[in-house]
């Protein structure tokens, strides 16, 4: 049965448009056709129920909640729930009384109207004047979208902005039909006008007859039966010719309700799951559709991603448009639009609302963004994510990894996002350059490798940067990742100057934790910043952020961290900050640390406090300086006064679990360690979290001294405190 469902709505009172409905559904009766006219104004009371002169008893929410409960056929409760009026069609309003609006769920109407969309030529339903999720879901199902509007200048304003509101959710245009009531009134704007004004067609246009109008309404008769020879019947009648055109309606997935027989189901509970889609199926049909499903919307996002090149002036198109935030989004924006256009021209039904702007937001972020990972990307829960190949995305949210459920179309597209984020760069990736590092605009650390030194494909791995930093205190209170001793004496060190090394693992807290630290430098110091590339965010005023780079594409032009380290000794700094050492730049790092630039901080992976010196010690050999390892101890004990160790746990917790100090060097030129606080894991509770405390081990560090001399407060109680429980 090929039911047609027109939803009647404006978005400003006192137009008519339950005067609309109410006729229009009054004039397919009266030609024979069966019509269902829903009343789902909340706001507006009994209008309809008195326009037609009836006094309903029974309402739309009573029959959704006897539907689910009773085992009665579905379509018998309809019939004993709706008023059939003398003009041949059938009414039913949404509530009966206010208290019954918390009884109605949004999602039962779409259930409810592909169920009665079986028994009945037309629903006419008036939405009322509210952009609500009840109208959404109306809408989604609709054939057709009659706006009501009258030919004054606010109205044509409001209507603009409502039409503004569809597009933005990606209805298609040419469903969307203005009914011009009052259209003859004196003073108005004219009718060609209201339509170059807002862009979409008129389908009918009501003359004004107050007089007439009202005497109908007293009367409790619609007007198209009060005087059926009167110009507002006639009116009435051209709009019904006008929809009988096969090319008016817009065919939706409500026309598939066609493949459902009435009569199937034996009773209201088997066949309302049928409509609402919670009916249970076979598991492996339902996966063979779902991936049916899948395939086929790659395929309509390929075929859509490639009209969309085709409309796009890419000739006007400059580098700004992409690394510009707010020419971008115009971009986006601009392209948004001419997806929903497509989307219609290529015929192509998306179920509702949700899936169309889900839809439209994919296929504009797989061309100018960083596609399906836009929305894992807005999670703010996310801290990494990991694309292990097209059809394989791992996000760390909450410490733990996850699988998702998003996949590229293909390796291709996959590709194209790398180079659209490197692009603007100036960087690039490709069989003999298959390893590329980058900076997303929000600051995220952005890796990709590629065939053939990853077999799997592409593969991509973000570490995102977070909007929010955080503070000593969410360090402390929130995440448990610091003891207040431990925070007292690390804001001793950075105030006193000490030399600090943040040592863990990838992923352990390093480069937030220095974060952290960096509150704590004086506002009146010079900061500057050398990083491969720029994750730090320090809070402070004078900080300049220096950033290495790599060879261009002709293999030149490479400066790396140590040049960069060389050229801030001549930026007059009070503190220099590198963000990792990874290389000889540890060498020129504790040769500054030596020579006036006390304060200086840097991140370093190693497993613990003690395997930091080992690894610093290596890389200096490595960097082909040939120094015996006594000159080395002897720098690092001068050069370093206090490392801090970061590691994660398996539960996705992060601590610090050591803070030890460099307390000077044996006879033998061995470098002598203490530990001034540890954090000893005892355990795991119920939910697998991580048990433990921190304490401390009972030894006041030199530098303690050293700090008390140069005028900073020094508790030296906290090195003796209580355990502290995480």
């Amino acid at each position: 049965m090929d039911s047609k469902i027109i939803p009647v709505f404006s978005n400003k009172g006192g137009v008519g448009k339950t005067f609309v409905a109410v006729n229009l559904a009054s004039s397919w009766a009266l030609s024979g056709r069966r019509v269902l006219l829903l009343d789902l104004d909340i706001q507006a009371g009994h209008d309809m129920a008195r326009m037609i002169g009836v006094a309903p008893e029974k309402s739309l929410a009573q029959m959704l909640t006897e539907i689910q409960e009773t085992e009665q056929p579905g379509f018998n409760i309809v019939r004993k729930h709706v008023i059939s009026h003398s003009s041949g069609l059938d009414f039913l309003p949404v509530i009966t009384d206010p208290q019954e609006i918390s009884t109605m769920a949004s999602k039962d109407i779409k259930a409810f109207l592909k169920m009665v969309s079986q028994s009945y030529d037309y629903i006419v339903i008036d939405l009322g004047q509210t952009f609500s999720e009840m109208m959404l879901n109306v809408l989604d199902l609709a054939n057709i979208i009659l706006l009501i509007g009258t030919p004054d200048v606010l109205a044509v304003y409001q209507l603009r902005w409502c039409i503004k509101i569809l597009e933005d959710m990606h209805f298609p245009t040419k469903m969307v039909k203005l009914v011009l009531n009052r259209a003859a009134s004196q003073g108005g704007v004219p009718w060609q006008e209201v339509r170059d004004a807002l862009d979409i067609d008129i389908i009918g246009r009501i003359p004004s007859d107050g007089s007439g109008v009202g005497q109908a309404l007293e009367r409790g008769v619609p007007s198209v039966i009060d005087n059926p020879k009167g110009p507002i019947a006639d009116a009435f009648r051209k709009i019904v010719n006008e929809l009988k055109k096969k090319d008016v309606f817009f065919h939706t997935a409500g026309d598939e309700r066609s493949h459902v027989e009435t009569g199937k189901f034996a009773d209201s509970k088997t066949f309302w799951d049928q409509f609402s889609g919670e009916q249970k199926q076979d598991v492996s049909a339902a996966n063979d559709a779902a991936a049916a499903e899948k395939e086929k919307l790659f395929a309509l996002k390929r075929r859509i991603h490639a009209l969309l090149i085709t409309r796009l002036d890419l000739e006007s198109l400059t580098p700004e448009h992409f690394t510009d935030q707010s020419k971008a989004q115009q971009l986006k924006e601009s392209a948004k639009k001419i997806v929903s256009s497509l989307l219609e021209e290529e015929g192509a039904f998306i179920a509702s609302h949700e899936q169309r702007l889900k839809t439209v937001n994919e296929i504009v972020n797989e061309a100018f963004g960083l596609g399906i990972l836009e929305e894992v990307m807005e999670d703010p829960a996310v801290t990494d994510i990991m694309v292990n190949s097209c059809k394989e995305i791992y996000i760390e949210k909450e410490g733990q990894l996850r699988l998702t459920k998003h996949q590229f179309v293909s390796d291709q597209q996959l590709r194209a996002i790398v180079n659209r984020i490197i692009a603007p760069l100036g960087r690039r990736i490709d069989e003999s350059t298959p390893m590329v590092d980058a900076r997303l605009p929000d600051g995220s650390r952005f890796n990709a490798i590629i065939p053939p030194l990853c077999l799997t494909g592409p593969s991509i791995t973000i570490r995102k940067f977070g909007a929010e930093k955080l503070t000593v205190d969410e360090i402390i209170q929130k995440f448990r990742s610091l003891s207040p001793p431990m925070r007292d004496f690390l804001y001793a060190c950075v105030l006193g100057r000490m030399n600090v090394i943040i040592s863990g693992g990838t992923g352990s807290g390093k480069t937030t934790l220095l974060n952290v630290l960096s509150e704590f430098i004086p506002d009146g110091e010079r900061i500057i910043t050398i990083e491969d590339a720029a994750e730090l965010g320090l809070k402070k005023e004078h900080w300049c952020r220096l950033e290495s780079r790599p060879p261009n594409v002709e293999g030149v032009g490479e400066v790396s961290l140590r040049d960069l380290f060389v050229n801030s000794l001549r930026m007059r700094p009070d503190r220099i900050v590198i963000g990792e050492c990874r290389g000889p730049e540890v060498l020129d790092m504790l040769q500054a640390m030596n020579t006036g630039h006390d304060g200086s901080m840097t991140t370093l992976h190693a497993n613990s406090t003690r395997d930091v010196l080992i690894r610093m010690s290596s890389m200096i050999l490595l960097s082909g300086i040939e120094l015996p390892m006594r000159a080395i101890n002897e720098m690092m004990s001068s050069a370093i006064n206090v490392i801090v160790h970061m590691a994660r746990f398996t539960d996705g917790s992060r601590k610090v679990t050591g803070v030890t100090e460099i307390a000077g060097i044996t006879s033998e030129h061995e470098l002598i360690l203490k530990d001034i606080f540890v954090f000893r894991q005892t355990g795991r509770d119920s939910d697998g979290k991580v048990k433990g405390f921190y304490e401390s081990c009972h030894y006041v560090p030199k530098c303690a001294d050293e700090l008390i001399t140069k005028g900073i407060k020094v508790d030296k109680g906290i090195f003796s405190s209580d355990p502290v429980a995480t």
